[in-house]
């Protein structure tokens, strides 16, 4: 009984929170309910005996993942208001898009029956006394090396393309020329003044020449 009130209730907080992610007006904010659905799904994998998953549920994508949205957001100067103009006007497509993801990953689940190998490999590693980790590093670089793989692959492409979102054009650092800075006078450095009582002083011109 215990189980199933735990269960109900990260799932209902799980479906909420999944909600939230895109319906929430500020993106700061999605990005910290998508971090809550993360959080509620890895306590559904602990109770599902599945703690290896749990785990790297939380490190990767809470950790990671979640995380380095968070930072794009908000180092991104993206226009909210103007992104939110066409919403209306693109509503119909994206529930007509929805609906067919729905209607598509419905009948995957409702077809889905595991095959010879997955049954196979999932007997051996319960038979050897084999543990999650130990099970899922086994199918994951032999049999499903190659996919392991293509995935790395589009993980290093998104980040080159947050990095180059994140790139400003134009604006180059300005960097310290040690030898030029310990090699110059002090002519060059300090201005003396002897201002009379009373006048002010006049603002010195700007020095290019001076790094």
């Amino acid at each position: 009984m215990i189980e199933q009130i735990f269960f109900y209730m990260f799932s209902a907080v799980l479906l909420v929170s999944a909600c939230m992610v895109i319906t929430a007006r500020n993106p700061v904010h999605s990005v910290l309910f998508l971090i809550l659905a993360f959080l509620n799904a890895a306590a559904l994998f602990v109770m599902a005996g599945a703690a290896f998953l749990a785990m790297v549920l939380v490190i990767v994508y809470v950790g990671a993942v979640a995380v380095l949205f968070l930072f794009v957001v908000m180092m991104l100067d993206v226009d909210f208001i103007a992104l939110r103009e066409g919403f209306q006007k693109f509503l119909p497509l994206g529930l007509t898009v929805g609906f067919v993801l729905m209607a598509e990953i419905g009948l995957s689940l409702a077809g889905f029956e595991a095959s010879g190998t997955m049954r196979l490999a999932a007997a051996t590693h319960r038979v050897a006394g084999l543990s999650d980790a130990a099970s899922i590093g086994d199918l994951l670089y032999t049999r499903y090396l190659y996919v392991f793989e293509l995935a790395g692959l589009l993980l290093v492409i998104a980040m080159i393309g947050a990095i180059v979102l994140t790139l400003t054009e134009g604006a180059r650092p300005r960097r310290q020329d040690l030898a030029r800075q310990h090699d110059r006078p002090i002519a060059d450095t300090l201005t003396l003044v002897k201002p009379v009582i009373g006048a002010g002083i006049a603002p010195l011109p700007a020095r290019e020449d001076v790094p």
